[in-house]
C-alpha cells in the first residue's frame, strides 16, 4: 500500500492513510464502518482493493491481518548514509535486499506467476527487454533459458529491441522489464510486439505503470527505501528473486525435459573449468 500512495485518487490516498495508520482497528471493522471511519465512500474503499490487485474487501483484510501476525517486520527500509562504518552498511544493504523480497511476497500473485510460466513454456520465441540495471535481470533470464534450451534472446540496445520485437507472432512472447515502469524504449518496444500480437509479460514495481498496463501477464516487485542510492539495489534483488520464482515454477512443471538439460550444461561447464 506504502508503495503507491503516490498513484492514488485524493478519495483512495485517504483511506490507504486510514488504513496504514490504523490497521490493528481495520481488520474488524466492516467496509461500511471503514468508510465511515476514513471519510470516504464504500466505493472507493472498493476501488482501492482492486489498485491493489484484490478480489474485495475480505481478502485486504486477511492480508493485513497475516501481516499482523508475521513475526518479520514490514516496510522497515534503512537509509545508507555515504560514510558510515562497513558493518553499518553490511546491516543496511542486506536488511533492505531482505524486506525488498519479503515485500514482494505480498504483491506477487500466484496466478500470474503460473500464466507466465505456461506462457514461456509455449511460446516458439521469447524476447527479454531491459535498459541500464534491468539489462542485467533481462540477461540472467537469457541465460536461465538457454541452459534449458529454450530460444531466448535479451535485447539491452534500443534498436535490436525494435528489431526483433516487429518480427515476433502470436506464437511469441516479449518480455518487458522496467522496475519504474516508466522506460519509454520499453514501452515503445512492448507495444511493436503487441501490435504483432506476442504474448506480452512485465515485471515492474507494485502498482499501475505505462509498462505494466502494456502487460497480458504482469509480475511485481516491492520496494519502497528511503533513497535513490538504495532502490537501484534492492529493488535489483527482488526482481532476480522473481525470475528465480518463475524459473523454478517452470522447471518443477517439466522435470522430465528440464533436469536432463541442466544436469548436462552443468557437466559441460564443470568439465571446462577443470581443464583451465
Amino acid at each position: 500500500m506504502k508503495a503507491i500512495l503516490d498513484q492514488l485518487k485524493p478519495s483512495e490516498r485517504k483511506a490507504a492513510d486510514y488504513i496504514l495508520e490504523h490497521p490493528k482497528d481495520v481488520v474488524k471493522l466492516s467496509v461500511q464502518k471503514l468508510a465511515e471511519y476514513s471519510g470516504v465512500s464504500e466505493a472507493t474503499i472498493i476501488r482501492l482493493t482492486k489498485t491493489m490487485n484484490m478480489k474485495g474487501f475480505q481478502e485486504l483484510k486477511l492480508r493485513i491481518a497475516g501481516d499482523l501476525s508475521s513475526n518479520i517486520p514490514t516496510g522497515v527500509y534503512e537509509e545508507i548514509k555515504m560514510g558510515a562504518s562497513v558493518e553499518e552498511i553490511i546491516q543496511a544493504v542486506s536488511n533492505n535486499n531482505k524486506q525488498s523480497i519479503q515485500d514482494t511476497i505480498s504483491v506477487l500473485s500466484f496466478e500470474e506467476v503460473e500464466r507466465a510460466a505456461e506462457a514461456l513454456a509455449k511460446a516458439r520465441k521469447i524476447d527479454v527487454y531491459g535498459m541500464g540495471a534491468s539489462a542485467v535481470i533481462a540477461q540472467d533470464i537469457h541465460q536461465k533459458l538457454n541452459r534449458i534450451n529454450w530460444w531466448c534472446q535479451a535485447y539491452a540496445d534500443f534498436h535490436a529491441q525494435l528489431t526483433s520485437a516487429v518480427t515476433l507472432t502470436d506464437r511469441d512472447v516479449a518480455f518487458g522489464i522496467s522496475y519504474s515502469g516508466q522506460t519509454n524504449e520499453i514501452i515503445e518496444s512492448l507495444s511493436e510486439a503487441k501490435k504483432q500480437g506476442a504474448t506480452i509479460i512485465t515485471l515492474t514495481k507494485f502498482g499501475s505503470s505505462p509498462v505494466a498496463d502494456l502487460g497480458d501477464i504482469r509480475l511485481f516487485t516491492s520496494s519502497v527505501e528511503q533513497s535513490i542510492r538504495s532502490g537501484a539495489m534492492a529493488s535489483r534483488i527482488a526482481q532476480l528473486n522473481v525470475v528465480d520464482i518463475l524459473f523454478i515454477t517452470i522447471a518443477s512443471r517439466q522435470q522430465d525435459k528440464v533436469i536432463p538439460l541442466l544436469d548436462k550444461t552443468r557437466v559441460a561447464v564443470g568439465q571446462r573449468t577443470k581443464r583451465t
